[in-house]
């Protein structure tokens, strides 16, 4: 079983910031993301068709992208398990939420 680390202000920032530029995400439909803001916007806003071409049986880009590049191993298991756009979503709005409050916590 995995150990539990919990998240500093400080790996909540690092989270929520932008990636280097070599690590940002080429979405097929052109749009690039930088951060988990941006993927957020982009999930919201592209089509079905975009989210299917990078999140299918075979291909899991954004769980991958997040697990890699983010390090954020829960949102990419939450991402490798999302079965559509808006639930995917839903689980990176409520994990920028989450990294969000333990930011501004002393």
């Amino acid at each position: 079983m995995a150990k539990i680390i919990p998240i500093t202000s400080e790996e909540a920032k690092r989270r929520l910031s932008n990636v280097p530029e070599e690590y940002v995400f080429w979405c097929c439909d052109g749009s690039i993301f930088r951060n988990m803001r941006d993927l957020e916007d982009g999930l919201f806003r592209m089509s079905d068709e975009t989210f299917a071409c990078h999140s299918n049986t075979e291909k899991k880009d954004f769980s991958n992208w997040v697990n890699d590049v983010i390090k954020d191993d829960k949102l990419a298991r939450d991402l490798a398990k999302s079965r559509n756009r808006a639930e995917a979503a839903r689980f990176v709005s409520d994990r920028i939420t989450f990294l969000s409050s333990k930011m501004y916590k002393m």
